[in-house]
């Protein structure tokens, strides 16, 4: 498990620069020397904030540029810190063998909880991750804030009470992005605007890729189109050749696929071409939003959502986008914006709880002032519902040509 400290230092955080590389090495700096924090302190009170992402293997191309993201609001909050406090993010890598895994992800949560100095948590990317982590952080009554994770029973319904058993009326799972059924649901009538009339199914049988086919296959079917069939992919299949060919016979305008690009989507657009499906237009949510790292050029004419407005649209992210170019030599990942959204999220409830009074806050109440936030953020306003949901969704809409990603518009959803 790949772990790095970040602190407020610049100097200091320049030495621990990502990089798409999953060489990072363990950083821990002191800001005693460097940080405009007003402290007179010499050896100040560390508070923590846990960030857990995929950062290697397939998944590693945008949990790196999500963590950066979370990273970098660390380092920018540190100035509002109160006197004699120092803030630190510690981030770690939920990948196993290359691919997001939720047993690592719940351990990388309970290595946070042992820490007394980890207040919240940034993450994960994936819903399945989440899912295993949400009853420890519950348990443990952590704030953890989602940038990324869309299923819908995070959340919402009996599912999402039943990961909550131990403190089942604490909600401490937060998101500031939009759920899978919008995303579903956005999809369906984009296809339907293309005239798209019949669709072939596939998804990873994951929470994440599950939750999305359903809602795509709701939606579709209730605005006139029809669902010729749907198929789940094993884990760990490489080889796609039988079922696209069954794909091919039954002779779809649109193939669509639940899941993310690690987990079968980029091979399965790859290897459409094999079967002469190269020209059928391929849907997917935000987990394919890498899909050209897998199919390169080949996943042109595929189209997906981000939950997640596109920051370099937003005139309130423009200070956020030049800042991270100016720190990572790097444009913005798909997810930085929120990842940063979500890491000011918690810091500012850190700092809230910390107060007056000066002492180190609780976790519950950090859980408690974030519930509460209203802040500005670069990817607009942030507060929650009563279930933890950001109460202003935002959806991007993107597509694919010469194997490069290029957006199409944005969607302000209504609740």
């Amino acid at each position: 498990m790949r772990l790095i400290l970040a602190t407020a230092a610049l100097a200091a955080l320049t030495a621990c620069s990502g990089n798409s590389s999953g060489t990072k090495t363990n950083t821990t700096t002191t800001t005693s020397a460097v940080t405009a924090a007003p402290s007179p302190a010499t050896a100040g009170t560390v508070v923590k904030i846990g960030i857990d992402l995929p950062l290697s293997g397939g998944d590693a191309s945008v949990g790196i540029s999500t963590e950066q993201g979370a990273l970098l609001a660390i380092e920018q909050m540190q100035k509002s810190m109160p006197r004699g406090f120092t803030l630190q993010g510690v981030a770690v890598d939920d990948a196993v063998q290359g691919v997001h895994n939720p047993e690592q992800g719940a351990a990388n949560v309970r290595s946070f909880i042992s820490d007394n100095a980890v207040l919240a948590v940034v993450g994960p990317y994936n819903s399945n991750v989440a899912r295993a982590q949400i009853p420890v952080t519950n348990a443990a009554s952590m704030a953890q804030i989602g940038p990324s994770v869309v299923a819908d029973n995070l959340t919402l319904g009996p599912e999402a009470k039943q990961l909550r058993r131990t403190n089942p009326n604490l909600i401490t799972f937060f998101r500031v992005c939009t759920t899978d059924s919008r995303q579903g649901s956005a999809l369906a009538q984009f296809a339907q605007s293309l005239g798209y009339k019949r669709a072939y199914i596939i998804d990873d049988n994951e929470t994440y890729g599950l939750d999305l086919a359903d809602r795509f296959e709701k939606d579709f079917t209730a605005d006139g189109g029809t669902v010729l069939a749907r198929d789940h992919l094993a884990k760990n299949t490489q080889d796609f050749k039988a079922l696209l060919l069954k794909v091919a016979a039954a002779k779809p305008d649109v193939v669509f696929f639940g899941g993310v690009t690690s987990t079968g989507g980029g091979l399965l657009r790859k290897q459409m071409y094999g079967v002469g499906l190269g020209k059928v237009a391929y849907f997917g949510g935000d987990g394919i939003a890498d899909l050209a790292t897998v199919a390169g050029a080949q996943a042109d004419g595929s189209y997906y959502t981000l939950a997640a407005p596109n920051a370099e649209k937003l005139p309130a992210a423009q200070a956020f986008v030049k800042a991270y170019r100016a720190r990572y030599s790097s444009d913005i990942g798909p997810y930085s914006a929120n990842a940063y959204a979500a890491a000011q999220v918690a810091a500012n409830a850190v700092i809230r709880a910390i107060g007056k009074g000066g002492g180190v806050p609780s976790r519950a109440d950090v859980v408690a002032r974030v519930a509460t936030t209203k802040i500005e953020t670069p990817i607009g306003s942030i507060s929650f519902d009563k279930n933890g949901d950001v109460t202003n969704p935002v959806l991007s809409l993107y597509g694919f040509k010469n194997g490069q990603s290029y957006f199409i518009r944005q969607i302000q959803l209504k609740l």
